[in-house]
């Protein structure tokens, strides 16, 4: 901003882009029902065991953790090379470098990673 001016209608463009909310009780209200019952775990728990069944297979292929994560989110220090092979086959997030030939690798899985998909990558391994 020049000159300490907002633009016009700033408020309104932040709030078209989801920047704002405009009724944070509505957001409260879903956290509420999420909280409830333990729907919140019941709706993660799918993802976690898969995310276990990754931390296996990446154990018994040799791979070592930049972090142990209790999530469904795991950390692998890798080859950059396998990092190239994996590359368009599954997804994954680089994260950081680790040295100069080696990278950490984020594989998130979610609610819908099927036992294929761990299969997969498995085998890609």
């Amino acid at each position: 901003f020049t000159g300490g001016c907002k633009p016009e209608y700033f408020m309104t463009s932040i709030k078209k882009r989801g920047a704002l909310l405009a009724k944070g009780r509505l957001l409260g209200v879903q956290f509420d029902a999420l909280f409830t019952d333990g729907l919140y775990y019941e709706i993660g728990r799918h993802g976690i065991e898969k995310a276990e069944e990754l931390k296996r297979i990446f154990r018994e292929k040799g791979y070592s953790f930049y972090l142990e994560s209790p999530t469904n989110q795991q950390f692998v220090v890798m080859e950059n090379g396998k990092i190239e092979e994996l590359a368009g086959k599954v997804a994954f997030t680089v994260w950081e470098k680790a040295d100069d030939t080696h990278t950490v690798v984020r594989f998130v899985t979610c609610w819908s990673t099927t036992d294929d998909d761990i299969s997969y990558l498995e085998r890609l391994l």
